[in-house]
């Protein structure tokens, strides 16, 4: 009996301590909106919390991503595909540093879909100090609907209905016209104003502070009304 005791407390001492992770992702909340055939670049934000130098390799990649669809995470200029060179996916850390020079890029693909992945990545001298990067993505299939005036070609809002962001896509044909979208409730009262700038090629709307209803955004070009539509708000 007392050997097996010995046994097992010479066990315990060989496995490894427990530590909680030492670095912090403060780039929470990665989200991933737009239409299908676009790509989109994010960046991540970590901080090693510890006052020692640590580094961290790219254990595994989680998630539902279609088969249309791509990732690159990129340090510094160096990007690479999770998925096939997740072996040279490594950083490191100094003390107390806050890692600003990684991004990730998404190919939204060619399905309108929802999904999510995450990336995990492990201490190379303490496989459970691990931190999780997590993103998710929604992909629309806006409206083939455009209304094209002389001076400007727009299409309809999207998605719609949305309850987080709306977007309108447009392109300037005249940059010296004065364009914008209004915002109305369904009974006329006025609730946002966005000037449409030519340098620019989409108009990206928060509705999440908006009540869940139907609204009508307009178009108007060197203040004339051109075009009238409906945006649906819910939760």
């Amino acid at each position: 009996m007392k050997n097996i005791f010995l046994l097992f407390a010479l066990t315990l001492m060989l496995l490894p301590t427990y530590s909680e992770a030492q670095v912090r992702v403060l780039s929470e909340n990665i989200e991933f909106n737009g239409k299908i055939g676009t790509a989109q670049r994010k960046s991540l934000i970590i901080q090693n919390l510890s006052n020692q130098t640590v580094g961290y390799g790219l254990k595994f990649l989680r998630g539902n991503i279609g088969s249309s669809q791509s990732i690159k995470l990129c340090i510094g200029d160096r990007c690479l595909d999770p998925k096939r060179e997740m072996t040279k996916i490594q950083l490191r850390l100094a003390p107390g540093e806050i890692f600003t020079d990684m991004y990730l890029e998404f190919d939204l693909g060619i399905t309108e879909t929802k999904g999510n992945f995450d990336l995990h990545f492990t201490n190379t001298e303490n496989i459970r100090d691990v931190f999780i990067i997590e993103a998710v993505y929604d992909v629309f299939n806006p409206s083939v609907e455009e209304t094209n005036h002389k001076d400007i070609s727009i299409g309809s809002v999207y998605p719609n209905p949305s309850n987080r962001i709306a977007q309108i896509d447009y392109e300037f044909k005249n940059p010296n016209a004065l364009a914008k979208i209004t915002i109305n409730s369904f009974i006329g009262n006025p609730v946002a104003e966005y000037r449409l700038e030519p340098a620019q090629k989409s108009l990206v709307i928060n509705v999440a502070d908006l009540h869940p209803g139907v609204y009508f955004y307009t178009l108007f070009v060197d203040n004339k009304n051109i075009v009238t539509k409906k945006l649906v708000v819910k939760k």
